[in-house]
C-alpha cells in the first residue's frame, strides 16, 4: 500500500460495531472484506441487507454492497488493514472474568494471512494488556515477521488499539464525528493506525500507547456507571423514606455544580454493565468504588423487582403490562438489560397475567418460553392490563396521557410520567 492508494480492509466481526464500522470504511472508498462466524449474517449482508437495527445503516450497507465495496464471508482474506471487532464477554466462571478468547481466535486467523507492512487494529473493549497479548499470539504463529516491541529494528507489521465511543441509534454519526483514542504498541504503530482512521473519522484522533487506550475505554464507562449508581442508590433511599426521587433530583440539580443523572431499573448494555468489571478484575484491591457501583446498579434490579411484585400482589388477578425490554430507549438491543431481567422474572412467577410491550421486538426472548407471557402492542396493554410497570423510556410510552392510565396501578421506574409519584 503506497501513496494515496486506498487500503484493502478486513473487518472481523459484523455485529453492532463491526458492521457499521465496515460500512463507513467502505463509504470512504476502501474495499472491505467483512468476516463473521454466522453464515446467515454473511448472507444477509451480501444481499445488501442488515441483521441489526440502527438508524440509516440499512441504506448505507445497501449502497456499499451494490458498489462492490463491501463483501462478507465466513473466511479471512488478505488485506492491508485488519480491524478486529469481536465480542469480549464474561467467562462462565461467575466471577465477571473477561473472556478474550474471541479476540485471540481472530488474531490467530489474521496471522494466517498477515504480510509485511500490514496493520492490525483491535477495537473490541478489552482488559488492559489485551493488545500486547494479541501481538504475542500473532508472533507465535508467525515467527517470520518482526513484531513491534519484540524486535530491535523496525517491525514488519503494526498493531494498535482503538475503541469506539458510540451511542446506539447514533452509531454512524458518532463513528464519524466522535474523537478517537488510538493506542499503538509503539508510537510508529499508533501513527500507522492514525493515518488509517483519518480516512473516515472527522473527529480528533489522539495517539497514545495501547495500554492507556485500553484503560481509557474502560474508565469512560466506569465513570458513567459510578454516576448512575449514585442516582440509583438515591432512588432506593427515597423509596425507603417515602420521598419522590424525581422531585429531589430536580431540586438538587438547580445547584450550579450538581448534575445528578436519572435513575432507572439498573444498568444494561454491553458497555456500562460490563466494562467496569474489567477494571475490577485487573486491580481487585484498589477498585473499591467501581466495584461498589456495579453492585449498587445490580442491586437496583432486585429492588425494582421486589417493588413490582408487591404491586402485582396488591392487585390480584389483574393483567400486568411490562413496558419495555431494551437496555435503553428507542433501540432493539436487549443485552444485559435490567428491564428484560425484571419482566422475565415476573413472567416466571405470574405467567399468563404478564403482557410485555416492546415495540422493537418481533418476539419475546427465549427466557419467556413456557411462562405464558405474551408480547402485545401498547394499545392492547392499556385496554387489558390493570398494572403498568414502566421499565424503558421509549418515546411511545412517554406520550401515553394520564386518562389512558386512569384507574391502573402504576410503577414508573423511569420517571416518564410526572403525574405518577
Amino acid at each position: 500500500m503506497r501513496g494515496d492508494t486506498k487500503p484493502d480492509v478486513c473487518v472481523i466481526g459484523l455485529g453492532y460495531i463491526g458492521l457499521p464500522t465496515a460500512a463507513i470504511i467502505a463509504r470512504a472508498g476502501c474495499p472491505v472484506h467483512g468476516v463473521d462466524v454466522t453464515q446467515s449474517v454473511v448472507d444477509t449482508i451480501n444481499r445488501g441487507e442488515i441483521h441489526i437495527e440502527e438508524v440509516d445503516l440499512d441504506g448505507l450497507v445497501q449502497a456499499v454492497v451494490q458498489r462492490g465495496l463491501l463483501k462478507a464471508s465466513t473466511e479471512i482474506a488478505p488485506a492491508d488493514v485488519f480491524v478486529i471487532a469481536v465480542p469480549t464477554p464474561f467467562a462462565k466462571d461467575g466471577n465477571h472474568t473477561p473472556d478474550t478468547s474471541y479476540v485471540m481466535a481472530a488474531a490467530e486467523k489474521v496471522a494466517t494471512v498477515l504480510k509485511k507492512g500490514d496493520t492490525v487494529i483491535l477495537e473490541s473493549t478489552s482488559p488492559v494488556g489485551t493488545t500486547e497479548a494479541m501481538r504475542d499470539a500473532i508472533a507465535a504463529k508467525r515467527p517470520d515477521l518482526a513484531m513491534p516491541g519484540l524486535c530491535d529494528g523496525q517491525p514488519d507489521v503494526s498493531l494498535a488499539y482503538c475503541p469506539e465511543r458510540v451511542l446506539p441509534g447514533k452509531i454512524l454519526e458518532e463513528l464519524t464525528h466522535n474523537d478517537r483514542s488510538i493506542g499503538g504498541i509503539t508510537p510508529r504503530c499508533a501513527r500507522k493506525a492514525l493515518a488509517f482512521y483519518k480516512r473516515f473519522v472527522k473527529g480528533e484522533c489522539v495517539t497514545t500507547d495501547a495500554r492507556s487506550a485500553e484503560m481509557t475505554k474502560l474508565v469512560e464507562n466506569a465513570f458513567r456507571d459510578v454516576n448512575i449508581a449514585f442516582a440509583n442508590e438515591l432512588s432506593m433511599i427515597a423509596d425507603r423514606q417515602g420521598l419522590d426521587v424525581w422531585e429531589v433530583i430536580r431540586l438538587a440539580n438547580r445547584h450550579p455544580r450538581v448534575n445528578i443523572l436519572t435513575p432507572g431499573p439498573g444498568v444494561g448494555g454491553h458497555c456500562i454493565a460490563v466494562d467496569p468489571w474489567f477494571i475490577v478484575h485487573g486491580a481487585p484491591e484498589e477498585a473499591k468504588i467501581i466495584r461498589q457501583a456495579r453492585e449498587t446498579n445490580d442491586a437496583k434490579m432486585h429492588h425494582v423487582l421486589a417493588r413490582a411484585k408487591a404491586l402485582v400482589e396488591a392487585n390480584p388477578g389483574a393483567k400486568i403490562a411490562c413496558l419495555g425490554l431494551a437496555f435503553k430507549a428507542n433501540i432493539d438491543d436487549f443485552r444485559e438489560s435490567p428491564a428484560r431481567y425484571v419482566a422475565a422474572s415476573l413472567a416466571r412467577e405470574f405467567g399468563e397475567r404478564v403482557q410485555v410491550v416492546e415495540p422493537y421486538a418481533g418476539e419475546l426472548p427465549r427466557e419467556f418460553d413456557g411462562t405464558g407471557a405474551e408480547l402485545v402492542d401498547i394499545d392492547a396493554a392499556l385496554e387489558e392490563s390493570g398494572v403498568l410497570i414502566t421499565l424503558v423510556d421509549h418515546d411511545v410510552f412517554k406520550v401515553i396521557p394520564p386518562e389512558e392510565r386512569q384507574g391502573k396501578a402504576v410503577y414508573d421506574t423511569r420517571g416518564i410520567w410526572p403525574d405518577v409519584a
